[in-house]
């Protein structure tokens, strides 16, 4: 297959972190990626070039974007964490040259050329060849949201308690750990900000949803922790509602912190819970989960999700798909609407 000198994909504008907090929401495009033509990347030994058919965008995107996720943004580069696409070239290496041809679920995180873009390298190891039947709007959102359910899902597995409780409870992610949870018997708690989220979440499988801008949040929320007994939170937005879900949690309860959707000031209300209540805070972060748990964790975590959405366990929602010429003036846009993912397509 013939390939093209130069590429059409969104730019990042700047280098390394932000000095300045901008917030966690998309306001614009414009302040931080810029369309533009680069050349097409050769892969490495160890790496393949996809043909991009959709990138995904998530919370971690936009974070990088704005100079405000964990690693540092590389100017003049392609953005995007995450997409679906067919192999057209690879590199010498067995395990990528294995993937020639092949329709792959593909993360860039390691490659540093982003998939809001016709082109993208991938390293092969992280790349998922996809079940023929797979939609590719499941496939470009194959890796970061199913492969943190499932992992994280574990947790509460591992931790021997059927109760937990979700923030950002009508996200993407959190809609499959609910129903993974329901299947398994487990009895999720989700926190949202909207009452239009209530009852979507209870059909799925919530055993309670609470609104957190509501004014009896705080009582309620100890009631239903008096009632379930949690001792894991799953939190991807801090702030205070994290603070006051923890607060109210009994003893023995871990705080696990996977993002910050609200950018304000994040509370331990009671420091001495940490030390008379054996309470706990920690981090999670997919890529260190891939890296320390060994193949055979991956390979189980990537077979499940696949069977999830093949069979319809699982499913994408999805609420819109952007072609990449567009991209610059609807993305933010269609960021702001809820309940669903925004998908750009080169």
């Amino acid at each position: 297959m013939a390939l093209p000198a130069t590429m059409r994909a969104l730019l990042l504008k700047n280098d390394g972190y932000s000095r300045t907090s901008s917030g966690t929401v998309l306001e614009a495009m414009e302040p931080y990626v810029e369309a533009g033509e680069i050349a097409v990347p050769e892969p490495g030994p160890k790496q393949v070039l996809v043909k991009v058919k959709l990138a995904s965008i998530n919370p971690s995107d936009v974070m990088f974007v704005k100079g405000l996720y964990g690693q540092p943004r590389r100017q003049g580069q392609p953005a995007g964490f995450e997409g679906v696409g067919e192999v057209v070239a690879a590199g010498s290496d067995p395990a990528a040259n294995g993937l020639a041809g092949q329709r792959v679920a593909f993360a860039t995180g390691l490659s540093n050329w982003g998939s809001w873009a016709e082109y993208a390298v991938a390293d092969a190891g992280a790349c998922i060849p996809l079940m023929p039947g797979l939609r590719d709007e499941d496939g470009a959102a194959m890796i970061v949201n199913p492969l943190t359910a499932l992992a994280m899902f574990g947790i509460v597995k591992d931790a021997g308690e059927k109760a937990f409780i979700v923030t950002a409870g009508a996200s993407q992610l959190c809609k499959l750990i609910i129903a993974v949870a329901r299947e398994e018997g487990y009895r999720p708690i989700a926190i949202v900000r909207r009452d239009d989220q209530i009852d979507m979440l209870k059909q799925l499988g919530a055993a309670h949803v609470l609104n957190a801008t509501g004014g009896g949040f705080a009582r309620e929320m100890a009631a239903v922790c008096k009632e379930e007994n949690p001792r894991i939170l799953l939190d991807a937005v801090s702030g205070p509602v994290a603070s006051t879900v923890f607060h109210v949690m009994g003893k023995g309860a871990r705080w696990v912190v996977y993002g910050r959707l609200d950018a304000s000031e994040t509370v331990i209300k009671e420091p001495g819970q940490l030390i008379f209540m054996d309470k706990k805070i920690e981090g999670f972060w997919l890529t260190q989960w891939m890296r320390s748990g060994g193949a055979e964790r991956r390979m189980a975590a990537v077979i499940e999700a696949q069977k999830r959405f093949a069979d319809g366990r699982w499913k994408t929602d999805v609420t819109a798909v952007v072609p990449l010429d567009d991209a610059m003036e609807r993305v933010a846009g269609e960021l702001a609407k809820p309940n669903g993912k925004v998908f750009i397509a080169p």
